[in-house]
């Protein structure tokens, strides 16, 4: 079950984190890569990884932000059954402390991004019969977090997007879903605790991890097996839905 043997699958943002979960684990079940990331140095890693544990992967280096950037990366694949958008930055800010740059660069990369990878992917599936779209929102999409603003913003579209696609393409046999992590322990994690509480680390990493009623965060390649489910020929009859993977976070806390 859910082997991806002969499929073909970009994963955005796949040099860290929760998109290089997702290609590890793709590549396992037997698909071919594409690790797309604007970090050079950092997609090599993630294929090298792949191709020492034995499975197939090949960098795409592009910027999801910038579309011609984007369609000219995708072409040179060509056949695309599956394209997962996993590239995305955060922000910590409130409506009147966040500025215009910041908020602009969230759009671009988390909304912008994701949109720029559909208009690229969506001509491919329609000529190859189909494919499968998934979309990394978030908890933030469905409910209020303190200091996101910009972010609740850009995942907000992100699963709006996500139900337009899966409307609009249904009878191209093209399937667009979404998954809405909470909290998971990504470098992203690490680097955000040592730049704003130095010293104290742990305890803050403690506290953010019991504000979920599982009581710890996520793991990227929990998130990863989901993905692979709903990017499988299993999940064939799932479209247009979005997937809570949040600890309890968000039925639990309410």
């Amino acid at each position: 079950m859910f082997t991806l043997e002969n499929k073909t699958a970009v994963v955005t943002g796949a040099g860290s984190g929760i998109g290089r979960a997702v290609a590890l684990t793709f590549a396992t079940a037997k698909a071919h890569v594409y690790v797309a990331d604007l970090n050079a140095a950092n997609a090599e890693d993630t294929v090298n990884e792949i191709k020492r544990q034995g499975g197939e992967a090949s960098p795409l280096i592009c910027d999801v932000s910038r579309q011609g950037d984007v369609v000219s990366a995708f072409q040179k694949v060509g056949k695309i059954d599956i394209l997962v958008n996993s590239a995305g930055i955060s922000h910590i800010g409130r409506a009147d402390n966040t500025t215009s740059e910041d908020f602009e660069r969230v759009f671009r990369v988390n909304v912008e991004g994701v949109y720029n990878c559909i208009f690229a992917v969506v001509p491919l599936m329609k000529a190859n019969g189909g494919g499968a779209i998934l979309n990394l929102a978030s908890i933030a999409a469905n409910i209020g977090l303190p200091d996101r603003f910009a972010y609740s913003m850009s995942k907000g579209a992100v699963y709006a997007m996500t139900m337009s696609v899966a409307k609009d393409y249904i009878q191209d046999n093209i399937r667009c879903n979404s998954i809405s992590p909470a909290r998971v322990h990504t470098p992203f994690v690490d680097g955000f605790l040592a730049k704003n509480y130095p010293g104290k680390e742990q305890e803050m990493f403690e506290k953010l991890s019991k504000t979920q009623p599982i009581g710890r965060m996520g793991t990227p390649d929990e998130i990863s097996k989901l993905v692979l489910y709903l990017c499988s020929d299993e999940a064939s009859f799932i479209t247009g839905n979005d997937y809570a993977i949040d600890g309890g976070f968000i039925k639990l806390n309410n």
